[in-house]
């Protein structure tokens, strides 16, 4: 049986990830920002699948203690097969985070490269394992200033959105070239254009959010895919990504300073 942890599985893309991972009988991680929200959707998920090899986690990913302190817990389960970093926000308004990050880049960014990091010697110890990242066709228009990554000059809440997604690619790949795919993979996805909260922040309509669980599912079980890393995938096919994806002195430069801003030691 694998062991999944889905972070932002308490709605959207995420919560009908959980479910699909749970109806073929995967012992599913739900993640949530808080307690009652997880346990909530653990009861939903129960209900709805028959499955009950449901667990539940708990952070806030505007406060990177949260995410230590969530890493701590999963670090004692006996194993961990496939983490997928899909929670996510979308703001209008320019906020911080408890750390004094903008919060989109924050929760998009740091709190998943941060985690991540810290599941790693588990999920090299469950190998093979995979890293799923929910990015978005968004990162094509996404743009990474080093010296402004809080967007403190000018921000606007699309371009943050569009910029911490090619955070995600570009942590995708970096990720990936530091690990041996034989023991660990990861890549990275959009989901497609779906019906959920985070979209209604700049636009209506949408997929149902079923759709956008096809291709993190796909990603985190399909046999085709077991060795395939740095990847892009839409439509649970590979798609070439954005060029700005393959600037290795970026991905490096940003890799530095998200360990800086997280505390982790390199």
């Amino acid at each position: 049986m694998k062991t999944i942890l889905v972070t932002g599985s308490t709605d959207g893309i995420g919560k009908a990830t959980a479910k699909s991972l749970a109806e073929l009988g995967c012992e599913v991680i739900v993640h949530g920002r808080n307690a009652s929200r997880a346990q909530s959707t653990q009861r939903d998920l129960i209900d709805a699948t028959g499955n009950p090899n449901i667990r539940t986690v708990s952070a806030d990913f505007s406060s990177l203690a949260q995410v230590r302190d969530m890493a701590k817990e999963i670090n004692d389960l006996p194993k961990l097969d496939v983490l997928i970093n899909n929670a996510a926000i979308a703001t209008n308004h320019r906020t911080l985070t408890e750390d004094g990050f903008e919060s989109t880049f924050g929760i998009n960014h740091l709190a998943p490269f941060l985690l991540t990091n810290l599941l790693l010697s588990l999920l090299k110890d469950s190998a093979p394992a995979r890293i799923i990242n929910v990015s978005s066709g968004a990162h094509t228009s996404g743009h990474i200033d080093l010296d402004d990554l809080h967007m403190a000059r000018n921000f606007d809440g699309w371009d943050a959105y569009c910029n911490s997604k090619l955070a995600n690619a570009l942590f995708t790949c970096e990720l990936a070239s530091k690990l041996d795919p034989n023991l660990v993979t990861a890549n990275f996805l959009h989901p497609g254009v779906i019906d959920t909260k985070l979209l209604h922040v700049n636009f209506s309509g949408g997929s149902p959010v079923e759709s956008g669980a096809e291709t993190p599912v796909h990603l985190a079980l399909a046999p085709e895919v077991a060795r395939v890393t740095s990847r892009y995938f839409v439509n649970r096919r590979q798609a070439p990504a954005s060029a700005v994806v393959d600037d290795r002195r970026l991905a490096a430069e940003l890799w530095r300073v998200s360990t800086e801003l997280t505390g982790l030691e390199t």
